[in-house]
């Protein structure tokens, strides 16, 4: 255990931690609601520092991150925790498994040595991802400064729940964000989610202020968050606040966890959602969660012709030079050279 960032000593040996927008009043003996921090005598421990629970190398696409070194390979780490408890967590066994143990799992995995093997499999970047990247900040802070240092990149796959100042600390070390958008409804983040929408609107305008490559991910679905208007709303803050180049990931929900009766999204709602984003002006608007189509792939926005093909998370085709569409040279926006 290391002390945590972001707290305030209160009366009594409480602590108000200020990592993210729930700014838990904890009491000694307790933890935080991501279930990772923990007062220990009026002093607040991170549960989770160099305690991985996943790190693989994956394709930078799985992210997804579609316009940030397309086609290389990114080192991706989770500890357990996650500050948001959604009814539909893909990776609950590992995001909600400190809030529903004792026992913190995990394996001893130290920055350094995250660096050392993202190196060693020829990885461009480091990505905090599978769970939530906010909740392990210490062990993420301390990787990507060591890992900015020997140049390699860094990007945060979030929920964007973290508060400002936290943000901005790290905010030098990081290259990119994917953020989970869920919805544009603050009924659905409080019901489904346990959250708010307004904080992370605001880390999205911040990430954006700070020069991070940001790309947008919404998990749509049926009857909850598929609605023409909801789905234009967020097309139309991401055009107007984050920019029209801003790729947004629009992904099918399969049952899991809480979900599990639910059914799938069907394509078609995918294909319309996709269709309301590019028709709001978003130039790069992509299906998620379903293979095939050309949802997949990235169309140059002055010629139309693709410049990036994709099945799945491995390109089959690439004419991107220097950052242009090879076709006509318009340039593509993205970080293609690290």
């Amino acid at each position: 255990m290391i002390e945590a960032k972001f707290y305030r000593k209160q009366e009594e040996d409480k602590v108000r931690c200020l990592l993210c927008p729930h700014r838990c009043l904890i009491l000694p003996g307790k933890r935080g609601l991501c279930g990772v921090r923990e007062n220990s005598g009026g002093i607040l421990y991170s549960l989770v520092y160099q305690k991985a629970i996943s790190a693989h190398v994956d394709p930078i696409e799985k992210k997804p991150l579609f316009h940030f070194l397309p086609g290389s390979t990114s080192f991706s780490v989770a500890t357990v925790g996650c500050n948001l408890s959604c009814r539909f967590c893909q990776n609950s066994d590992i995001s909600q498994a400190g809030k529903e143990t004792v026992e913190i799992d995990g394996y001893d995995l130290p920055p350094a040595e995250v660096v050392r093997r993202a190196k060693q499999a020829g990885c461009l970047s480091i990505s905090y991802t599978y769970t939530e990247p906010t909740v392990f900040f210490e062990y993420a802070f301390d990787t990507a400064v060591r890992a900015k240092k020997e140049g390699l990149a860094n990007n945060f796959v979030t929920n964007g729940y973290i508060e400002a100042e936290p943000l901005k600390a790290i905010a030098p070390y990081l290259d990119a964000a994917n953020v989970d958008l869920k919805s544009f409804r603050e009924e659905y983040y409080r019901k489904i989610c346990g959250g708010s929408l307004k904080p992370v609107l605001d880390t999205l305008i911040l990430m954006k202020e700070r020069n991070l490559w940001v790309e947008v991910t919404t998990l749509v679905l049926p009857g909850l968050n598929d609605s023409d208007a909801e789905l234009q709303d967020i097309a139309f803050f991401i055009r107007d606040n984050l920019g029209p180049d801003t790729p947004w990931h629009i992904s099918r929900f399969f049952p899991r966890y809480r979900m599990d009766a639910s059914s799938p999204t069907p394509p078609e709602t995918i294909d319309h959602a996709r269709q309301i984003g590019l028709d709001a002006g978003l130039r790069f608007v992509y299906s998620g969660n379903l293979d095939g189509g050309s949802g997949e792939s990235t169309f140059c926005s002055d010629c139309g012709k693709a410049v990036i093909s994709r099945f799945g998370f491995a390109l089959t085709g690439n004419k991107i030079a220097g950052g242009c569409c090879s076709f006509c040279g318009a340039k593509i926006a993205g970080v293609f050279v690290y």
